[in-house]
């Protein structure tokens, strides 16, 4: 034996630290790449022939680009401003030299780029999301083509937007973006296979940890890998590979844990960029995953959101034709259900099921599925009435990680069953890694087994592998990495599994699984709440106009044979309304621009609804008369102050009685029982008095006295003030926009600087007014008036903010005489409650809390409820309700909430339970309006559906998906009770149906329709939707 082969031999010192860095320098693309095997990743490198460019505001098609004049550029040349579009026409040839080779396009920018070829979209190019080259030919023919043209669209903006100095600031709008490499290269594809496995082997190394013998055996294969391979002698390459084959052959047992791996790409329909871009995203990168798919047959790919398949079939229809061959194939695989992944708390119940229903709807249509997986990875919390609205839409299996962000307490589980507010339950799993955008690494594949938290109950685990966020998607190194260890001792299993196949894997083995009953309530982000309040505002209004507006126009429907529904007008609103409730936009945790457009979007909706909702209104009434009618949209009858113009004087204002559902003639106001009387008294307090309360208002506003008449119960703690405003420091740790820290309350300032002191407004009669002016501080200010009408049982505050603050967050508090330690909230087709004490950690989470028209804090026989128009933040703590109102972060958007708010509330006292007294009923009237229109007849009062008992309400009345000659109304039980009810109409019904929330028949037997109505049962908070079909 020679002296050299005798030393490559010799044992080696078994110091693990010396072994593990000298192969990670083997491989570093910092260290030794003169000599290294990295610096062989590339081979000959030839320039462009040439490159230009022109620059565009706008973001335009290929074929209006191509049209374009394109000047000469260079490489390291910059282009801008943010969120302008830089086209580059790019003229190569390829060396014949270079016959037999892999050949690439190397592109670096910091923009977001896409190659155009053949007028088609080919490959994103997003140095971030390490996508820098683009394959020109695996090996180059002679017949090929040497010399061609390519387009690249780059968008100057990064993956992540244009953040000033951090990823989450506004964008810096005169930012550049440069051209940093532009270039043809020779890939030597066996030095990057190479790489991974040493690569691979490192990681193992690195994560197994000093005590595993697995990782010592890694670390003396790959030692061994470095003694054998010679980078500049490409012979060694195929025994060095064989070395680490070899390794990751030795399998596991047969009770490994098996890693479900899928590809997938969170795009956020808008965040850090605009909505416009996100289209170019979606592009970008689900073109780049064909292209995967067209080399590995194997690779399954995730993606949900309609409105972003949407977006593809109408601006890239060859990219979508494609798409579509590959849902075929089982490869690209739509998920979710849903038209965007919408945030989960804001949304109102209604708004969830058309989430649901549109996007289901879609998939059928254009894929021929329906989702069996609900997907919504990254939404800030999670209802206790979405398992419920989940099973209505086909959808028995759940998919999402974010509960791993909790600041305080640990979820305890991964994979278990979810049981809703009505018992029904959903399958759920949250990927052990705690990300939706893993790169198919060791240390991946290890945190997922080492965090399931099941472990004994479950064996299997998913792992979403892929860039994720701004897009991006998965890559060929990602797949190269799993594609090494299938089945290798010391890790986990790795396959590649679609959502079907993962999910059946966990239901054929469930017996064991855990259950959760209840709300996911994520411990962060609970600044979404409230954070930009002209976007909840604009929610809330559009989700009661599109009501009304489909009440109306079913209703004309049925009894005007002229009239045409409004329906694809109606669908293309609500596609407006469900994407902005997308899980960025609705909590307010996006860039100005967003704003901007969702609020757009907003007042689309108001101008074109109101439109169709006059339109329905007229075609109401069979005959024209001189009258103004009043139009209730709501299940029951309705006496309310109402103005008859938009100006609220006391002469202006009636009193009107409107049945349920239905319309009635104004002709004369409606004598109260009792007028509202206001009094000044000597010590400057006004007492406000309408039969039913007794109010008594100091000088700032502040409620010194909320008495129920009735009983001559007092509502205000002793020695304390209803209706005190007080204004708190507002820095979270990182996130503005999202997060509302627990020290905030440590920093409760009163508001009580008197601008303009308590006036009366109005005397009387059927309202009572009195209006004051706060100063919140040098910047800010607040104007209030207090409204008492007549026989109305709540107290109505209508404000007006002039908001310039930073880093505040002003709420209303009402210190109440009632003991309970749980508080009551509205959520989507129900209600749930939570704790007003901090005995646990868990309670102390919850210091801020979501909820939707109402929040109630109750003990036996006496309780006080808050009512809003607008709101979502709530806070209860011992006996204090608290509503969110105004934030002021900085970041994403600098302007966040700046400016002039309107919104009300109201506050109500009651005896008894809050669904004894109509709370429920009360805050759906202080959101829906009577919905005023003229030339009724002069004696019209007619009623089209009324409920019974008030525990059941009927939510929605629609016309049908698919049956243009039926209407769909959706029913709940808003009590918590099991109750027998009956929905009766005035209208010619002919059948009635069961169906699911997608609108699909439940039984063949129609439901017994009778003289007296149609009777069904509801079990508590159970939603019952039915198909009415009429003569």
């Amino acid at each position: 034996m020679s002296a050299v082969a005798a030393m490559f031999h010799q044992p080696v010192l078994k110091n693990r630290r010396t072994l593990l860095e000298r192969a990670e320098k083997f491989v570093s693309d910092v260290y030794f790449t003169d000599c290294n095997l990295r610096g062989r990743l590339y081979g000959e490198t030839c320039p462009l022939k040439s490159l230009s460019s022109f620059m565009t505001s706008k973001r335009i098609s290929f074929s209006e680009a191509v049209q374009q004049t394109f000047e000469p550029c260079s490489v390291g040349d910059s282009f801008g401003p943010t969120w302008w579009t830089c086209w580059f026409k790019v003229f190569l040839t390829i060396p014949d030299a270079w016959r037999g080779k892999e050949v690439h396009l190397c592109w670096e920018s910091d923009g977001e780029g896409m190659i155009w070829r053949d007028g088609q979209p080919c490959q994103g190019l997003t140095k971030e999301g390490e996508k820098t080259s683009f394959i020109l030919t695996p090996s180059l023919k002679d017949e090929e083509p040497h010399s061609f043209t390519l387009y690249v669209e780059m968008a100057c903006n990064g993956l992540f937007g244009a953040g000033k100095d951090s990823a989450i600031a506004a964008p810096d709008p005169h930012r550049t973006y440069t051209l940093q490499r532009a270039e043809l290269v020779v890939f030597h594809r066996h030095v990057r296979e190479l790489l991974t496995d040493f690569e691979m082997l490192v990681d193992i190394v690195k994560f197994l940890g000093e005590d595993n013998q697995r990782g010592y055996q890694a670390l003396f294969t790959v030692n061994e890998m470095v003694n054998l391979c010679d980078p500049a002698n490409p012979s060694s390459f195929l025994g060095t590979h064989s070395l680490a084959q070899k390794f990751f052959s030795q399998k596991n047992g047969e009770s490994q844990h098996t890693v479900h791996t899928m590809g997938h790409c969170h795009i956020d329909s808008a965040w850090l960029w605009p909505y416009e871009e996100t289209i170019r995203k979606c592009a970008r990168s689900w073109v780049t995953a064909i292209r995967l798919m067209e080399k590995n047959p194997d690779f399954i790919f995730t993606c949900s959101q309609a409105q972003q398949f949407e977006w593809v079939k109408q601006w890239y229809p060859g990219l979508f034709s494609e798409i579509k061959h590959f849902v075929k194939k089982g490869q690209f695989v739509p998920v979710g259900g849903t038209w965007v992944e919408m945030d989960g708390n804001l949304p109102s119940g209604e708004s969830m099921v058309r989430q649901f229903l549109l996007g289901q709807h879609f998939f059928q249509q254009e894929f021929g599925i329906y989702c069996k997986e609900f997907w919504l990875p990254d939404t800030f919390g999670y209802s206790a009435q979405l398992p419920q609205i989940m099973r209505g839409s086909g959808i028995t299996r759940f998919l999402t990680q974010k509960l791993s962000w909790n600041l305080v307490n640990t979820f305890p589980h991964n994979t278990f069953f979810w049981e809703g507010l009505d018992s029904s339950r959903v399958l759920t799993h949250f990927p052990p890694g705690n990300s939706y955008e893993m790169k198919g690494r060791v240390e991946d594949f290890l945190k997922t087994l080492r965090n399931n938290k099941d472990k004994g109950r479950v064996n299997h685990s998913a792992l979403l592998f892929g860039f994720g966020d701004g897009g991006g998607g998965p890559t060929q190194l990602m797949l190269d990495r799993i594609h090494r260890v299938p089945d290798t001792d010391g890790l986990p299993k790795v396959q590649m599994s679609c959502p079907d196949v993962f999910f059946s894997k966990l239901e054929a083995d469930s017996s064991l699984f855990c259950s959760w009953s209840g709300e996911l309530f994520l411990e962060l982000h609970n600044g979404t709440y409230t954070t930009q309040a002209q976007i909840k505002l604009g929610n809330r209004q559009c989700e009661v106009l599109l009501h009304d507006a489909e009440v109306a126009s079913s209703l004309a429907l049925c009894r005007n044979s002229a009239f045409q529904y409004p329906s694809s007008r109606l669908q293309e609103l609500w596609r407006l309304l469900l994407l902005n409730q997308f899980h960025d936009v609705l909590p307010g945790s996006c860039i100005e621009m967003v704003v901007q457009d969702a609020l757009g979007y907003y007042q689309e909706i108001r101008s074109s609804g109101s439109r169709l909702l006059q339109e329905a209104c007229t075609a109401l009434c069979l005959e024209q008369g001189r009258a103004m009618a009043a139009f209730n949209t709501l299940p029951w009858e309705r006496t309310e102050v109402i103005a008859l113009s938009n100006h609220s004087t006391t002469s202006n204002l009636a009193l009107v009685k409107v049945p349920s559902v239905g319309i009635t003639s104004i002709t004369a106001s409606v004598q109260p029982e009792c007028p509202v009387s206001v009094i000044v008294q000597e010590d400057g307090n006004v007492l406000m008095e309408n039969g039913i309360l007794r109010v008594v208002v100091n000088k700032t506003g502040s409620l010194l006295s909320l008495c129920l008449v009735k009983t001559n119960r007092e509502a205000i703690s002793d020695s304390c003030c209803g209706n005190q405003f007080v204004l708190f420091d507002d820095v979270p740790l990182y996130w503005d926009a999202w997060d509302v820290m627990d020290y905030h309350l440590q920093t409760r300032k009163p508001v009580v600087e008197v601008d303009k002191p308590l006036s009366v407004v109005s005397a009387g009669g059927l309202r009572g007014t009195v209006t004051y002016t706060l100063r919140i501080s040098e910047k800010s200010s607040l104007t209030q008036d207090i409204i008492l009408d007549a026989m109305c049982p709540y107290l109505k505050f209508s404000t007006k903010v002039d908001w310039a603050e930073s880093h505040k967050f002003l709420k209303v508090e009402f210190p109440v005489r009632v003991h309970n330690p749980y508080a009551s909230y509205e959520v989507q087709f129900g209600h749930v409650q939570r704790p007003t004490h901090r005995n646990t950690s868990w309670d102390w989470a919850r210091f801020e809390v979501w909820g939707h028209k109402w929040a109630d804090l109750s003990e036996y026989g006496f309780g006080v409820a808050l009512l809003n128009d607008c709101k979502y933040g709530y806070s209860t703590y011992r006996n204090t309700l608290s509503l969110s109102l105004l934030r002021a972060p900085k970041a994403p958007d600098a302007n966040a909430d700046i400016g002039q708010h309107h919104f009300t509330y109201a506050v109500m006292p009651h005896s008894g339970s809050f669904q004894e007294s109509s709370v429920i009923q009360c805050a759906y009237n202080l959101n829906f309006p009577l919905r005023l229109f003229p030339n009724a007849p002069d004696q019209s009062s007619w009623s089209a559906f009324s409920i019974n008992p008030s525990a059941v309400i009927l939510e929605t009345i629609k016309q049908a998906e698919n049956h243009k000659d039926a209407l769909v109304v959706r029913m709940f039980e808003s009590h918590g009770s099991s109750v027998s009810a009956t929905l009766t109409t005035t209208l010619p019904l002919r059948e009635a149906i069961l169906c699911d929330l997608v609108e699909r028949r439940i039984s063949a037997q129609p439901t017994p329709v009778t003289a007296s109505g149609i009777s069904l049962d509801f079990q508590p908070f159970q939603i019952v939707s039915l198909l009415l079909f009429f003569q």
